[in-house]
């Protein structure tokens, strides 16, 4: 897919810059040209000489260097290629991208390109949580700047948590994802997935068998067909698939959230088997066995995130998909959760222990829509989720 393909490669200031030398390298080997420009703060962390000796091709930093704008000028260049990849895309960088600022080569670059722009954020963990960020985060992706990462873990600054550019597969993927011609590109795809985990206390939870590996399937194989994909995943077996916006939560009230927060989408895949209730009475400390019998423990029901989406009067998605785990009465039950949830489709499931399906990895369901049920025969899990995505393509594309 990136063979031929020309990217223009900003270099933003942070240590993750280091990373930049490797992309380079994994790009051409897969055939495209890259095209590196250099932020002054991004030539603290790597040299021109090495970007430019990885590249095989003139490093661009400065916006008034009259050599340059006489060769190919700053428009001229930001026209030239395919993509714009941002990496890394600093705290400051997204501010002035948010903000339309046009004070460097990079910032003029990005303000006067006609081209799709891919950044990958990395940042201290409190400078990304921070509202500014997030606020500009939207408004980037408001402007279809797409985004890779960032990952959790460790910082060069010793903290830990969310921050961490995404490492140069992922973001190999997410090139080729925003160059891909597929029947859904252009679309958003919401997709939840995995089990929720609903706290007794700090150290207990009621949680079910869901591995979400269905759910990671499905998300890829609607990246694979061009599709934007958010992935609200709760604590799953399967690590997410690369390529895609990953929403970590743990409980069904955060779940809701994250999916409300999500930008409108074109189609909602709610692949998540969601705790029905959570405890109300969760104890702050661990709940002791001291002798003096059982704890009473209070349940609450959780949202009902398939309805609250399927019954929105505005930016509802044109498709709502949901899943049906069901033990017995497989089709009528599902057939009534269509009709009572008021989503599009459902897909329906037998999660008996004896079929080995919920936490195996192959999967046998029945599509439910206002046609009537088709049963598909068994097959592994990242059969059904092409098959699905398929179906989406062909109703939403």
């Amino acid at each position: 897919m990136l063979a031929k393909k020309h990217i223009l490669l900003i270099v933003g200031g942070g240590i993750a810059a280091f990373k930049c030398l490797d992309l380079v390298r994994r790009l051409r080997e897969h055939g495209a040209r890259v095209t590196p420009v250099l932020t002054t703060a991004g030539s603290q962390f790597v040299t021109p000489l090495s970007l430019s000796a990885l590249s095989a091709a003139k490093i661009y930093q400065d916006l008034f260097d009259l050599t340059d704008e006489a060769e190919m000028g700053h428009i001229e260049l930001s026209r030239a290629a395919d993509l714009i990849v941002v990496a890394p895309a600093t705290a400051d960088l997204m501010a002035k991208m948010a903000g339309g600022h046009a004070d460097d080569l990079a910032t003029t670059l990005l303000l006067a390109t006609d081209k799709p722009v891919l950044i990958a954020p990395a940042m201290n963990v409190r400078m990304w949580e921070h509202p500014a960020t997030q606020r500009n985060l939207k408004t980037l992706q408001a402007d279809d700047v797409r985004h890779v990462g960032p990952n959790e873990g460790d910082m060069a600054c010793g903290e830990y948590g969310s921050g961490r550019m995404a490492e140069v597969p992922e973001i190999i993927a997410a090139i080729d994802k925003a160059l891909s011609d597929g029947p859904l590109k252009g679309k958003h795809v919401l997709v939840t997935s995995g089990p929720t985990h609903e706290p007794i206390d700090p150290v207990r939870y009621i949680a079910n068998r869901s591995s979400g590996a269905q759910g990671t399937a499905i998300a890829k194989a609607l990246s694979d067909l061009g599709a934007d994909v958010t992935f609200v995943t709760g604590p799953a077996d399967v690590p997410p698939p690369p390529g895609v916006r990953v929403i970590k939560v743990q409980t069904a009230r955060e779940m809701l959230n994250a999916v409300k927060d999500a930008s409108r989408a074109d189609a909602a895949v709610f692949a998540a088997a969601v705790a029905d209730w959570h405890v109300i009475n969760a104890g702050e400390s661990k709940i002791k066995k001291d002798g003096s019998g059982l704890p009473k423990l209070e349940f609450g029901e959780n949202p009902d995130i398939l309805a609250a989406v399927s019954q929105m009067k505005k930016a509802r998605p044109e498709l709502v998909v949901g899943f049906a785990a069901e033990t017995d009465d497989l089709i009528a039950h599902a057939t009534a959760k269509r009709d009572r949830k008021g989503c599009d489709w459902i897909v329906a499931n037998d999660v008996s222990p004896a079929t080995g399906i919920m936490g195996g990895t192959e999967n046998a369901v029945t599509l439910i829509t206002p046609d009537g049920a088709e049963s598909w025969p068994r097959m592994g899990k990242d059969q059904v989720a092409a098959l699905l995505a398929k179906r989406i393509a062909e109703a939403i594309a």
